[in-house]
């Protein structure tokens, strides 16, 4: 019986780049953060400790940075796409990269009415995501672009019932026709192809999941996120599959009869913990292969 070397892969994460467009006294602002990861033949580095096919991940760090300079700096999917495909081009032990980017959304500071031409605020903490694969191997090229959104924080404060659950002997949670529904909402969707308006879908496939995170009625926050999945899909063809991930920021009644007060449904203690989690995927039947697009170094999510 053998040991064996399993899969495996490298790379450098969470380098913070800062892009300053400067046209005249009108400057842009992009911030990211990037993390990068190769795979291939590697071996020789991990088994007898030759680095020799090994592109150190410093240098993955200033490739991230010089792309920032030289590359597409107006949608993180395409910025994604020329890293990753450099690095399945151009460096030859790599037949695979995944290049994740977050971006954080600046806006300008508003003076006397006007936007300030170089004075940015942060816009709350909403976070856009891409994660692009590129692969080379016998079968050839594949390429998958996984987008997204997540820290989206949402409450509704009617509109949601939870009622009609499964009980044991071990259930204190009373049933409820009317509660407050707050979550933390991660979306990350899957593209059919890479034919697509990166910001003009991003800000249509939001709109659609607030729109019905407001107007369906919920009987349960898996039934929220069913909903919403489905309705993102059915707007934009474009997306082959969706995963969404919700906590459920919990807010209870506060007894207030103690003090000779009602609270009809009026003052609530936020509980931030524990919470329950609920993941859902919605994708179409007939869907392209997602190959590695849902792949990362720990897991397939």
């Amino acid at each position: 019986m053998g040991i064996v070397l399993g899969s495996n892969e490298y790379g450098k994460a969470e380098t913070r780049v800062v892009r300053v467009t400067r046209s005249g006294t009108q400057h842009q602002i992009w911030d990211l953060n990037v993390s990068t990861s190769l795979r291939g033949d590697f071996t020789d580095a991990h088994v007898t400790g030759d680095q020799s096919h090994i592109l150190p991940t410093d240098t993955q760090k200033n490739t991230a940075y010089a792309y920032a300079k030289t590359g597409a700096c107006t949608d993180i999917e395409d910025y994604a796409l020329e890293l990753a495909t450099h690095f399945v081009d151009d460096v030859a032990p790599v037949d695979g990269a995944r290049v994740e980017v977050d971006e954080y959304a600046w806006d300008r500071v508003d003076v006397a009415g006007r936007p300030h031409p170089h004075a940015f605020v942060r816009r709350g903490q909403e976070i856009r995501t891409t994660v692009v694969t590129v692969e080379t191997g016998h079968s050839g090229r594949h390429v998958w672009v996984v987008s997204g959104l997540k820290e989206l924080v949402l409450l509704k404060s009617t509109g949601s019932q939870f009622r009609g659950f499964l009980t044991d002997p071990y259930t204190t949670l009373p049933e409820t026709d009317d509660r407050v529904m707050a979550t933390s909402l991660t979306a990350r969707w899957r593209y059919a192809s890479t034919d697509v308006n990166w910001s003009t879908a991003h800000a249509g496939i939001r709109s659609v999941l607030l729109a019905t995170f407001a107007d369906v009625h919920s009987l349960a926050l898996q039934h929220t996120l069913w909903e919403m999945g489905l309705a993102a899909l059915t707007a934009h063809p474009e997306v082959a599959e969706m995963r969404l991930s919700a906590p459920n920021r919990h807010h209870f009644t506060v007894d207030l009869t103690p003090f000779q007060l009602e609270n009809p449904n009026e003052v609530f203690h936020a509980d931030d913990r524990p919470y329950g989690l609920i993941h859902v995927t919605v994708g179409r039947d007939d869907a392209p292969d997602a190959g590695a697009a849902w792949h990362t170094a720990t897991a397939a999510t």
